[in-house]
């Protein structure tokens, strides 16, 4: 399914991610260590309580390459949350592959646990009070992360703490404390924060959640030019379908399955203004299940079992129930 729209300020994402790409590939010494920085295979998440047994994740299977910037998005209970949380370090999966860079998030011991989540990953929460100290000023708050890791000189510190507030838009808030802040220009200071240490992946859930859309858009700016000037790898979790119109790719989850992605690219038309080009994929897992949208599933009245057919460049899939079987049948 592709949609088309026109607008004279779309961001190019096509490039914007081949910028990324770029810097992810300084990152991890050469193009050929870019794909699967992100693995999920089969990935299954069992809640267990008084007895009655909740399935999350049933099976999900996720590929996230270096420097992408990826959206995943979902209803409430779809199991987006469960996944980050697993990703992040906080869950630890049932079954199934669940792999960040060279961790392997099912085995990981306590020491393991910790070095992941100090070094390896970022974190940009929806509640600014988890994000910022409240007594710091934004700069010295970007400061603090590398001041506990001792990897860096004051003056160093400094220096690298008002870089990123300028690379997320907010250098004018330095001095100010996060009570100074509106939403908008906290979750951007969170950003800095977030890559003090040179993370190789960021997390970020629900961001722009108590934002409204212009100051949402501030933000997600923000991340794209994190993305794109650090070749940082950044999955944003979110309830909300509209972030697709932010990021290159969105992956949608449903019932603890990836159920299917949208791709964008922007491109100059015809008549010289910009294009955002939408392609909406289902998903195929491994074993050949895939969810249609549930969009499809209604307009058809699909229910029980479906009819498939199996055409030269494409399958088709019809109302199995008896109703039209017998419709056909007289025809």
């Amino acid at each position: 399914m592709t949609a088309t729209a026109q607008t004279p300020l779309v961001p190019d994402l096509a490039a914007l991610q081949q910028r990324a790409a770029q810097r992810a590939a300084e990152r991890a010494g050469g193009q050929d260590r870019l794909r699967g920085h992100i693995v999920c295979d089969g990935l299954v998440r069992i809640f267990k309580t008084e007895g009655v047994e909740v399935v999350a994740l049933q099976g999900l299977d996720l590929v996230i390459d270096r420097g992408e910037l990826v959206a995943i998005v979902g209803a409430s209970g779809s199991g987006k949350s469960t996944l980050l949380n697993i990703l992040s370090g906080l869950d630890t999966p049932t079954a199934g592959i669940a792999r960040v860079a060279d961790y392997d998030l099912l085995s990981l011991s306590a020491k393991r646990r910790l070095s992941y989540r100090r070094e390896l990953v970022g974190f940009v929460w929806q509640q600014t009070g988890r994000n910022l100290l409240p007594y710091l000023t934004a700069l010295e708050n970007v400061e603090l992360p590398m001041q506990l890791a001792g990897k860096r000189s004051r003056r160093a510190r400094r220096e690298r703490a008002r870089e990123l507030l300028d690379m997320v838009g907010v250098g004018y808030c330095a001095d100010r404390r996060p009570g100074q802040l509106s939403g908008g220009e906290q979750q951007r200071c969170a950003v800095a924060v977030a890559v003090a240490n040179d993370p190789e992946v960021l997390f970020a859930d629900e961001p722009t959640g108590e934002l409204d859309e212009a100051t949402g858009a501030e933000v997600f700016g923000a991340l794209r030019t994190i993305n794109a000037e650090l070749g940082v790898t950044i999955v944003v979790v979110t309830h909300d379908h509209a972030v697709a119109t932010q990021v290159r790719r969105t992956v949608a989850i449903r019932d603890g399955r990836t159920a299917s992605e949208v791709r964008r690219t922007a491109r100059v038309g015809a008549d010289g203004n910009t294009e955002l080009v939408s392609e909406e994929y289902a998903v195929l897992d491994r074993t050949g299940r895939m969810q249609l949208p549930a969009a499809f599933v209604d307009a058809l009245s699909l229910r029980d079992r479906v009819r498939l057919d199996l055409e030269p460049d494409h399958v088709q899939v019809r109302p199995g129930d008896r109703a039209s079987d017998g419709q056909e049948e007289r025809a």
